[in-house]
């Protein structure tokens, strides 16, 4: 997709939603869907959830993700290699991609929490102001997402955690993947960290998985950590892990999400920027890397 075609597809877009927006819901009833996982019982998705809680960054830029036309450029090259089996993203996000065609045969998860906007003195009430669980199923997307931080020193965590509780049961009512995303928060200087230490991710990942009534369609999206397989072994649940803020050398998270692949639990990665705004800007040389690691060249 060139630059001049995602132009012209967002004015296509804007055209659509304007004087055709019931073309959103045939669109979803009409969507080719695929199983959740393929033969190899693993997955790759790309995330694009990051804009509606206000995070645009990506290394040095702040507003790298602020151009729609190129972040919709930069997925439908995503979307379009092999071993791509889907994308996470927000219901703006999601319905652009669909009108877009980029959807079709690909498995589609909801975000459904965005309210704890990046920065915010509220970052850690972290609302559900995305997909529903009820509209997820009745559109036919393929799971829901939900972003769980716990800080032991913020009561808005409890909110959250009653949310995703409640999000969890929900979907798993329906046979709906319910991808919790836990991290062990806390405060330096007024700005939320995410404890990336190994055992503050084990305490997260107990927490994550004893939510809501059912763990039956419970998968966890997790960071990678330093004694990883220690690690995993705290849970049973199937896991994809995070691609993060990219940083330093492209090889190195290469390397280790490698290495990662070989625990059971983990079955793929969901990953966002360090493969839509890779440092050479070849979005689709990433993407393959990324796949063939997933998929160990059968894709």
């Amino acid at each position: 997709m060139t630059t001049q075609q995602a132009r012209t597809s967002v004015a296509d877009l804007t055209t659509t939603r304007a004087t055709d927006p019931g073309a959103i819901t045939r669109g979803w009833a009409a969507r080719e869907r695929r199983p959740l996982l393929g033969g190899d019982g693993r997955m790759l998705l790309v995330a694009a959830d990051h804009p509606a809680r206000g995070a645009l960054g990506v290394r040095g830029d702040r507003l790298a993700m602020a151009s729609r036309s190129d972040l919709l450029r930069r997925l439908a090259t995503a979307l379009s290699r092999p071993g791509v089996d889907g994308v996470l993203g927000t219901p703006d996000v999601l319905d652009d991609l669909l009108l877009m065609g980029a959807l079709e045969g690909k498995v589609a998860i909801g975000s459904m929490n965005r309210g704890g906007l990046q920065g915010s003195a509220f970052e850690l009430d972290d609302r559900f102001t995305g997909h529903t669980a009820a509209e997820i199923v009745a559109r036919g997307i393929d799971g829901g997402k939900m972003l769980t931080r716990i800080d032991l020193d913020d009561p808005a965590s409890v909110a959250t955690l009653e949310a995703s509780a409640r999000a969890v049961t929900e979907l798993a009512a329906h046979g709906t993947m319910a991808m919790v995303e836990p991290f062990w928060s806390t405060r330096r200087d007024g700005k939320v960290v995410n404890l990336l230490d190994p055992d503050s991710t084990i305490h997260s990942i107990t927490v994550a998985s004893g939510l809501g009534a059912s763990s039956a369609h419970t998968w966890l999206k997790l960071p990678v950590v330093d004694e990883l397989e220690r690690v995993m072994d705290s849970t049973t649940l199937p896991s994809l892990l995070l691609g993060g803020d990219p940083q330093g050398d492209p090889r190195d998270a290469y390397a280790a999400w490698g290495r990662s692949l070989q625990i059971p639990q983990v079955r793929g990665l969901v990953v966002g920027r360090a493969l839509l705004y890779p440092p050479d800007g070849d979005v689709a040389a990433a993407v393959d890397i990324a796949a063939d690691l997933v998929h160990g060249g059968a894709a």
